[in-house]
């Protein structure tokens, strides 16, 4: 629509990093958190990540679709016009294409420009028969060539912790993947390290997280092609620190700038909100702010065709009511 009056036009954000097709809450492991509760104490308690598996299991595809388009709709209303969206909330074939398929079926919803990812290695299931590395054979063997055919992502991640995947096993999974045709990301370094160089060693596009990442990572991502993803929305809801984003730009890492919405740690979604409240602990300037949410997000979902305000380019613009951009 037309716009009149002054105003400072930036292109959409691009939110390279979210969990919001999901069923269900997980406020009570938020309550109990912010009293103090350990993770493995919430687990125990019937919380994590389970939790969200086992309610996302139980709603059917026309109602996942249903919310995950009301979580786009909020998104695209703050200025966010591409969304990346992780199935891994299935965490067997029926359930993960079932995620994947209300991915697509949003997609063709909305406006706004939907990039699905598999992270059927989100972990191992309760209810598999089975270790690590035979769950990722099972992932790889078994589900993989149905995403293939019916294209319904061409990303795949893994998370590596030691309550998920070893790094071992993940490189071996990164590498078949790969091998099949699918573009790879890692949860890398939230709470310990060895994912940072999984990601890297395995040429992945990004590696996401890095609140863990020391000066050797830090190095090693600055070295490489894979950009490096700060989730702030997790850290502000765990309470912790955030990934160590004014050393990797002055190391020469590409960093990109995500909100890792999802319903336990990270359930607040507003992204430029949590890009300006890490930039002010971590000293990011304005520019590194925008360029974290735009062209170097673009990068880390591999699209060249967003990101930046050109001819040729995909026309998702946003406009401030502003005279300044600083007074974004």
């Amino acid at each position: 629509k037309e716009i009149e009056g002054d105003g400072v036009l930036l292109p959409g954000f691009i939110d390279c990093h979210t969990h919001i097709c999901v069923a269900g809450s997980r406020a009570k492991d938020y309550a109990m958190r912010i009293q103090g509760k350990t993770y493995l104490e919430i687990a125990k308690a019937g919380g994590g990540i389970w939790d969200s598996v086992t309610q996302t299991r139980a709603a059917d595809g026309e109602t996942l679709t249903q919310l995950l388009l009301k979580r786009i709709e909020r998104h695209l209303s703050e200025g966010v016009t591409t969304i990346e969206v992780k199935s891994g909330y299935g965490l067997s074939v029926e359930q993960e294409l079932k995620q994947l398929r209300a991915i697509r079926s949003a997609s063709a919803q909305t406006k706004a420009g939907i990039i699905a990812t598999c992270l059927a290695a989100h972990m191992v299931p309760k209810d598999f028969n089975g270790n690590q590395t035979e769950y990722l054979m099972h992932v790889l063997n078994d589900m993989l060539p149905i995403i293939k055919r019916e294209n319904l992502a061409n990303r795949m991640d893994i998370f590596i912790e030691q309550s998920a995947f070893d790094a071992e096993s993940a490189t071996i999974y990164l590498n078949k993947a790969k091998q099949m045709g699918f573009d790879v990301t890692v949860h890398a370094d939230q709470f310990t390290t060895g994912g940072s160089r999984a990601a890297v060693e395995a040429h992945a596009v990004s590696a996401d997280h890095l609140e863990a990442s020391g000066d050797t990572e830090i190095k090693m991502l600055a070295n490489s092609n894979t950009v490096a993803v700060t989730l702030p929305g997790a850290s502000l809801g765990l309470g912790m620190q955030y990934a160590p984003a004014r050393k990797l730009l002055d190391s020469g890492a590409c960093l990109a700038i995500a909100s890792d919405w999802n319903p336990g740690s990270a359930p607040m979604g507003d992204l430029l909100m949590q890009a300006a409240v890490m930039s002010a602990a971590e000293k990011l300037n304005t520019a590194e702010v925008f360029a974290g949410l735009t062209y170097r997000a673009a990068r880390a979902l591999n699209l060249t065709d967003r990101g930046t305000l050109a001819p040729g380019m995909r026309a998702d613009i946003q406009v401030y009511p502003v005279n300044d951009y600083r007074e974004i």
